[in-house]
């Protein structure tokens, strides 16, 4: 997927939405409902009842994106169910994007050198 850089904050629309909507209902979702601003370049995944299918929306400083996606033959892994956003790191997006299973994706711990031969 083409992406702006890792240093995107992705943030997960836990409640399923109604798919119809498009780029201003989203972005006024964003606003009024999940309290954020749309058009700070922060990537917003939408899911469907159906959970087969995502929509993302973000804004890359000319104008609003939206993309969809469709799982033929399975769906995608959805955090629970409930009202409210949860920010997700750019691996588990990209697992979550491919139809893996994000929770399985953690981040390698690196150590910061002690000292600089």
């Amino acid at each position: 997927m083409i992406f702006p850089s890792n240093r995107v904050r992705i943030m997960v629309a836990t409640k399923p939405i109604d798919f119809r909507k498009g780029y201003d209902s989203l972005a006024a979702m964003v606003k009024n409902e999940l309290r954020k601003d749309p058009f700070t370049g922060t990537v917003f995944v939408f899911r469907a009842r159906k959970a087969d299918r995502l929509k993302l929306l973000y804004w890359d400083a000319t104008g609003l994106v939206m993309a969809y996606k469709r799982l033929e033959e399975h769906s995608f892994t959805w955090p629970t169910v409930k009202d409210g956003l949860m920010l997700m790191n750019h691996a588990q997006f990209e697992a979550l994007f491919a139809g893996l299973d994000w929770r399985r994706v953690r981040a390698i711990e690196a150590k910061a050198p002690e000292a600089v031969e």
